[in-house]
């Protein structure tokens, strides 16, 4: 029993205060048996001293008001132990929420890598398929052109050249027959100085119903260059 009394704070701290009671009132006590004795006076001493004590006391009136000093070893022990599963929890919980934030950071970054990633791929497709169009539009213009109906390979020839049809065709002539292209110019020409001796001829040929002779003139020297007519 006397073991249980010496371990308990609270029965500790109520020994404290009434050896403190019973050492304020012997010291409240000492100024009269001084007074008797005529002894020099420390009643302004004695004063601080009891204004000390009171103060003490009402320190151990604040520690046993406290409901720690209630508690038994074992309970104090668990207290300390909820206080620390708290803290622990709540720094677990602190570095999960940091954890998330970082996935989430991640995730965020991957993903503009990953935009960025496939905007460049799209560029990069967008520019080889309009190459790879360009070279067969290219290529095969041509040969759309050349099964054009209703004369438009012509047009789109003409329009290629940018020349009218007429003299896109004398162009294309000339390039790939000259020596051809110069018989052309130079009938056309005998034919355009004889017009009238030819149509006078062509007239008798279709009222006589019979082939006649006709009388051209050919001049001393003829450019095959460049004729009006054709142009």
């Amino acid at each position: 029993m006397a073991e249980d009394q010496a371990g308990d704070p609270a029965q500790a701290f109520e020994d404290l205060r009434a050896e403190v009671s019973v050492l304020r009132r012997a010291i409240e006590g000492l100024p009269a048996a001084i007074r008797e004795n005529r002894p020099p006076d420390y009643s302004q001493d004695f004063a601080i001293l009891g204004k000390g004590l009171d103060e003490i006391g009402q320190s151990l009136e604040t520690v046993l008001a406290s409901p720690a000093l209630n508690l038994t070893p074992e309970q104090q022990g668990q207290g300390i132990a909820r206080a620390g599963s708290a803290l622990v929890r709540e720094a677990a919980q602190r570095l999960d929420r940091a954890t998330q934030e970082m996935e989430r950071e991640r995730a965020r970054l991957s993903g503009l890598i990953g935009q960025a990633w496939a905007r460049d791929r799209q560029v990069r497709l967008l520019w080889w398929t309009g190459s790879v169009a360009f070279a067969v539009g290219l290529l095969v213009s041509p040969i759309l052109a050349s099964v054009l109906p209703f004369g438009l390979n012509a047009r789109v020839a003409a329009m290629v050249m940018h020349e009218n049809r007429w003299t896109a065709g004398g162009t294309l002539m000339r390039m790939a027959n000259p020596a051809g292209w110069d018989r052309v110019v130079a009938d056309a020409r005998l034919a355009d100085g004889n017009r009238d001796a030819l149509d006078a001829c062509r007239a008798a040929a279709v009222e006589s119903g019979k082939t006649q002779r006709c009388t051209v003139m050919v001049a001393a020297s003829q450019d095959s260059t460049a004729d009006p007519a054709l142009d």
